[in-house]
């Protein structure tokens, strides 16, 4: 007798989905859209706990959809399977109208992709549905705050065994691979999600001595002239030596929710330039962490930053030195670059339930990058609640 094998396509718990549905359809009725059609990974495992080949419509009244391609092994309520995007027509045509303002996931989907799916479901009035779902994912369940502070101890377990990882004469992009190692042993899924087509990294970035001060094409925090042009940022080959701090600031990815931490290390003496901009990095991620609560505006956390930064002489070394990075914390969650984003022009205001990154770094020629990062959750009252621990000193190799 056959057997068929079946396995449920939606994995969160009931209450999850209708925490996660709710706030996007307010995030929908702000931007008067009638429904979201979703096409990109990061959307698709926000709603459903998995990532699978197809579609999610989500209508205003807060209605969910599935339409699934691979793998055909998936069932549940509303899943309708489909061989290619065209087969949504008439299973939406008692939904979607002509004029119907559907928001397609533009910033993750490509343009040929768009214009056939808007084609494939009969509308004519598209709207961006990628800022509805980064307004909706901005604010974190408790369940999602969970999973980012698991990955986040998990992380600061592995930052504490990294002295022991360290081999004299290594290079920067040895003592990577070693992390890696370790990380991969002990659950990190390896992927880093990005959103958008402009930022790329694998397992993180570990910079020492100059090529800490080499610019990178893309908007990180830290750049690096990376292995070679075709991912150039972080760990080129560098020998570490002494005097010279390592920054390892790399991947936590453990369940599909990212934490974001760095920490510095090194071998021999720690000139007194790179303590003191280490010792200001921890006092500016302190600073922000206790203004940073609902209502403040994201914009007032880079003016603190930089305020404390100028009084300190440090302006110049500051988010790099040769190529300076135009933030000072970012949302993280199931990507790296979420909201709200810590910046002089952001226009995003904190809410409970926000996590962020907070990562004041210095480039000091000559010496390297130092400066610490963490990640915090914004509460209802009181300052944000770090979610990674490891100590905040520039760590011994020795």
């Amino acid at each position: 007798m056959e057997h068929k094998f079946e396995e449920k396509l939606q994995l969160l718990p009931a209450g999850e989905i209708d925490a996660r549905l709710g706030k996007v359809t307010a995030a929908m009725a702000q931007a008067d859209i009638d429904s979201v059609l979703i096409s990109d990974n990061a959307n698709l495992f926000y709603l459903t706990g998995r990532i699978f080949c197809g579609y999610i419509y989500v209508s205003r009244n807060g209605g969910l959809r599935y339409f699934l391609r691979r793998p055909s092994i998936l069932t549940g309520d509303g899943v309708h399977r489909i061989r290619k995007p065209e087969d949504m027509g008439p299973l939406l045509a008692d939904t979607v109208k002509a004029d119907t303002r559907v928001g397609f996931t533009v910033d993750d989907t490509p343009y040929s992709t768009v214009m056939r799916l808007r084609k494939a479901i009969g509308v004519t009035d598209i709207a961006n549905g990628s800022a509805v779902m980064r307004a909706a994912r901005s604010v974190k369940t408790p369940m999602e705050v969970k999973l980012i502070a698991e990955s986040g101890t998990r992380l600061s377990d592995i930052y504490r065994q990294v002295p022991r990882l360290y081999r004299e004469g290594m290079t920067d992009i040895e003592l990577q691979i070693e992390i890696e190692r370790v990380l991969r042993l002990h659950g990190c899924l390896g992927k880093f999600p990005v959103s958008g087509t402009e930022l790329e990294i694998f397992m993180g970035n570990v910079l020492t001595g100059d090529n800490a001060d080499a610019p990178s094409p893309y908007d990180f925090a830290m750049g690096g002239a990376g292995l070679g042009p075709s991912l150039p940022v972080g760990a080129n080959g560098t020998i570490i030596r002494p005097g010279k701090p390592v920054m390892v600031d790399m991947n936590a990815n453990f369940d599909g929710y990212l934490a974001d931490s760095t920490r510095c290390y090194i071998t021999g003496d720690c000139p007194d330039e790179a303590r003191r901009a280490n010792d200001l990095s921890r006092r500016i991620c302190e600073a922000i962490a206790n203004a940073a609560r609902p209502g403040v505006e994201a914009r007032a956390m880079y003016e603190l930053a930089m305020n404390m930064v100028a009084e300190a002489g440090m302006a110049d070394f500051f988010m790099g030195h040769r190529s300076h990075a135009g933030f000072v914390g970012h949302g993280i969650g199931i990507t790296v670059n979420e909201l709200p984003v810590l910046a002089p022009r952001s226009r995003d205001v904190f809410a409970a339930g926000n996590v962020i990154a907070i990562e004041p770094k210095f480039v000091i020629p000559g010496i390297g990058a130092v400066g610490v990062e963490n990640s915090y959750e914004i509460m209802a009252e009181g300052p944000a609640r770090r979610l990674t621990d490891a100590p905040e000193d520039i760590v011994s190799l020795d």
